[in-house]
């Protein structure tokens, strides 16, 4: 079993802290996706575990083992670096054999994992063929054979498909996705782009500043953010925040929005705040004749059979997903809404989600 197991793992580099006591647990098979913007410490964590840099404190199992302080090279770790890292004058079956020749594996034995995994990611056609010509899909498939082919305990990965162009980066994270289906290893993938991350993530955890804010199934953290940050960075368009002007007390099940009192979740918790957030997806609103916030259709946006409105309001933008058929045009007087069990509540001093009775 290939567990990695990371206790109150914490860098830092003089007086700037990288990564601040994050504790995280990435079971045996899974596809663990390490999310956030440049400067998180997504990748800071990533070198940590294969062993490129020192933890300045905290822990990490490797199969319950603490390999916090062994030098990469005693992991049985793979790294698949974002630029590739292979060797330009070597052609790609060279390339592939290289770290098996240094673990002193007979000439059958390389020959047989080679075929193996060039088979296995459809590269037989261009093993004789040198990496400096080869196309930025193909070095990236050369990249990952090079990587498996050590059949090591786990991969990490550190934005590998981001010097590729839109159509390959979708082309290949489709198939990086069903090749770790196939190994059953133990990926750690670093990435920035979060649909990348919600698409082939089986549980995610988002950073930002050098903490993990949320971890859990793409699902969960879709659809329960756990800190206004989060809400904010997934999704696509981001989630929508209307602001609140007063405390919200537990056992709350509607809140002063303008002129207008709206139903939401009964709360648990109580706000430390008297400027608070309601947090609702672009889908989870609707248009209402009747009721709802008033605004003024900003523009319109299609997106195949969907479009996203953009409606100015007094509460800044909203942006709401319907149907591509749907009789909104540019410049309509509109009122929006949302159902009270769409809705999450964010304090505004913390920026975390504030408990319902319905979690």
């Amino acid at each position: 079993m290939t567990d990695i197991i990371l206790k109150n793992l914490h860098k830092s580099f003089g007086n700037f802290v990288a990564v601040q006591n994050t504790d995280l647990t990435i079971k045996n098979g899974e596809f663990f996706v390490l999310l956030g913007p440049s400067g998180c410490g997504k990748t800071t964590t990533l070198r940590m575990i294969a062993g490129l840099e020192i933890p300045t404190s905290g822990e990490i199992l490797l199969d319950e083992e603490d390999v916090t302080f062994l030098r990469a090279s005693q992991r049985d770790i793979a790294f698949v670096f974002q630029l590739f890292a292979l060797y330009p004058h070597m052609n790609v079956w060279k390339n592939l054999a290289f770290p098996l020749k240094m673990q002193n594996m007979s000439a059958s034995e390389i020959k047989t994992r080679v075929l193996e995994v060039a088979k296995l990611l459809q590269i037989e056609h261009i093993l004789k063929s040198k990496i400096s010509g080869l196309a930025g899909g193909d070095r990236q498939r050369v990249a990952l054979g090079r990587a498996i082919v050590r059949r090591p305990k786990a991969f990490l990965m550190d934005e590998p498909l981001g010097t590729l162009d839109a159509e390959f980066r979708e082309q290949m994270s489709l198939e990086l996705k069903k090749l770790h289906e196939r190994i059953e290893a133990t990926t750690i993938y670093v990435t920035h782009d979060q649909i990348e991350a919600m698409t082939m993530g089986d549980k995610i955890a988002v950073m930002d500043q050098g903490k993990v804010l949320q971890y859990g199934t793409p699902d969960e953290i879709y659809s329960r953010p756990a800190t206004k940050f989060v809400g904010s960075f997934i999704g696509s368009p981001a989630m929508n925040f209307i602001p609140i002007e007063s405390m919200i007390q537990a056992g709350d099940t509607e809140v002063q929005v303008g002129d207008q009192k709206m139903a939401i979740p009964r709360q648990k918790t109580n706000s430390l705040s008297n400027h608070n957030y309601i947090g609702v997806r672009p889908e989870k609103l609707e248009f209402d004749d009747n009721q709802g916030i008033p605004g003024k259709v900003y523009g319109n946006e299609y997106l195949g059979n969907r479009k996203i409105c953009t409606v100015e309001t007094g509460f800044g933008q909203l942006k709401v997903r319907v149907a591509k058929d749907t009789s909104i045009n540019i410049n309509d007087s509109v009122r929006v809404k949302f159902s009270p069990e769409s809705a999450i509540l964010f304090d505004g001093q913390t920026e975390l989600a504030l408990l319902s009775e319905n979690q």
